[in-house]
This record gives C-alpha cells, structure tokens and sequence, in this order.
C-alpha cells in the first residue's frame, strides 16, 4: 500500500490512530493544570459540526463571543472553485454550524465573505458554502469589487503599513476567522494569519514585499480576529493553495480553536507536521508579540471523540 493510501484509510479508519510526524503527542494530555480558562482547544475525532459543538464548549461557549443584537462577520476560505473534499477551502459543514451557534447566541446578523482568487460566484457555490450560509439563515456578501475596501493605517507594520480591508472588517461587532488548514507553495501553509490576505484588496503587494513579513504586520491591525477556528477535517497536503486532485488530501478529522491566532497558527503547523518556527510568518509574528507561538506555555485542552 501507498503512503498515500495509508495515510487516507488510516485517517478514515480510525480517527484515534497516531501518525508519526502528523499528529505525534500532539493530543496527549497536557502538562499544565485542567481548567475552564484555556488558551487553544485542539480536538479530532469527528464530523466538522460536532467537533465545534464540543470544543468552543471549553472555551466558554460561542455566548462567550457573540452578544444579543451584535454583528458577526465570518471569514473562511472561499478562494477556490472547487469541491469540499478538495480541501481548498473551509469546510461548509463547519461553516453552517458556527454560523447557527451565533444565532443562538442572539446575533443579529452573520455575514460570510471572501476575497477569492478564482472566480466568486462559482467559488462560492461550488466550494458548498453558499448553501451552507444560506441554509443556516446567514448572509453572504461578496468581495469583487474594489468599492467595497476602505483605506486603513497598519501603524505597527514593518512592511505594510497601510492596506484596504473590507467594510465589513471595520463595521462588525464580532469577527470569527476559519481558515483551512493546507500546503501553500508561497508560505507553506495557509491557516489563521495567512487567511487576512483574504480581506485586503491589494494582495500583491504582500507577494512582492516580503509575504511572511506581510502576513504577521497585518495581524498588528486593530481589528483583530475575536475567534480563530482552523478546519483540518480535510487538509490538503501538497500543491496547494489550490490543489491538483483528491491524491493531495488526508482525513484528520481535526480542529484546533483559540483567541490567540499565533497559537493557532502554531498548533495546526504540529497537526500538519511542521515545527511552528519552520514557518516564518509564524516566528515574526511571535516576536512582534502578536501571540504566542511557544505552545508549551499555553493551557490547551486536547479532546479526541
């Protein structure tokens, strides 16, 4: 059998087997004393919808975040026509179920957007999120247009200083970042703070001046992410950001969730494999003190269905 093949059956086998390299010790019980004030939740094991159902359960509940009559902006990955079990973009299951967890909580409005790379009518549709947002009673707005981005000052970038980021950034109450976890063949991988380059206008410039330096100056804006809720249900482990076929995913039936997108970068870069300082975004942005990279130092709950 194939590495490949072994991977995908072990994954869907059986979602407590342990991957050297992939997962490790990953999940093993933390050091740090178990309370109701964690850092990071990291869980495996289920569908999308009901690993979340558990997990922002230690976390104080979505009621924690979401307030009556509040504006909740959600920002997945929508940036690719292409189907669910490709892994390019943020799980639709996932997405539908947050989404339901804000109404609970008494959101007046959940708007869902994307700035995406292939064309985004047929991103939205085909990656399954536009049903999944309908469904669930949210709305999804586009992000094609120019007109839609206001001029921001990035007052601690190094690189980036000044940026356009969409409206909705600037006028939510609440803001819940969903990045997919996967391969990106620019910065290694896409999960948290890579997902921003999805509300700017002008993603070229970051290309064209130092990406990773980009990447961790936008995450000094103010308006940052209230919740990052990273989808490693299908990850995509080579030729992303968009992937060639089904052969470059695996099954981990994962999610890790933290206030701290530095954290959460850092965790799901273990989940995937790579050591968090690897990834040079990852390091800088823990140096600039945007979060905390060393996850040692955090309260992490680690659940497995």
């Amino acid at each position: 059998m194939k590495r490949r093949d072994f991977l995908k059956n072990g994954f869907l086998a059986g979602a407590s087997i342990t991957i050297p390299g992939v997962f490790g010790n990953y999940f093993a019980k933390s050091s740090l004393t178990q309370n109701s004030n964690y850092d990071l939740v990291a869980i495996k094991g289920g569908e999308p919808d009901k690993m979340f159902d558990e997990a922002i359960k230690h976390l104080g509940g979505i009621k924690n975040f979401v307030k009556k009559n509040q504006k909740v902006l959600i920002k997945p990955n929508i940036g690719w026509d292409t189907s669910p079990e490709r892994a390019a973009n943020t799980n639709p299951k996932l997405v539908s179920q947050v989404i339901k967890h804000c109404f609970d909580a008494g959101a007046k409005d959940v708007y869902v957007f994307d700035h995406t790379c292939d064309d985004w009518k047929r991103a939205y549709s085909n990656s399954g999120i536009e049903k999944a947002v309908k469904d669930a009673g949210g709305t999804l707005v586009p992000g094609n247009s120019e007109s839609y981005y206001q001029d921001i000052t990035i007052n601690f970038g190094k690189v980036l200083t000044k940026t356009k980021v969409h409206e909705l950034i600037l006028e939510s109450d609440v803001f819940i970042n969903m990045p997919v976890l996967k391969h990106h063949g620019s910065a290694k991988l896409t999960i948290s703070m890579k997902n921003m380059m999805g509300v700017v206008w002008d993603r070229g410039f970051w290309h064209r001046n130092d990406l990773h330096q980009c990447i961790a100056d936008y995450c000094t804006f103010t308006k940052k992410p209230h919740l990052n809720i990273v989808d490693a249900y299908y990850v995509m482990k080579q030729n992303g950001p968009r992937g060639v076929s089904i052969n470059d995913v695996v099954v981990m039936k994962s999610q890790i969730i933290s206030t701290d997108i530095v954290a959460a970068d850092a965790a799901a870069a273990k989940l995937f494999g790579s050591e968090p300082e690897s990834i040079p975004y990852i390091k800088i942005a823990d140096s600039m003190g945007i979060g905390k990279m060393d996850l040692s130092k955090l309260n992490i709950k680690r659940i497995v269905l």
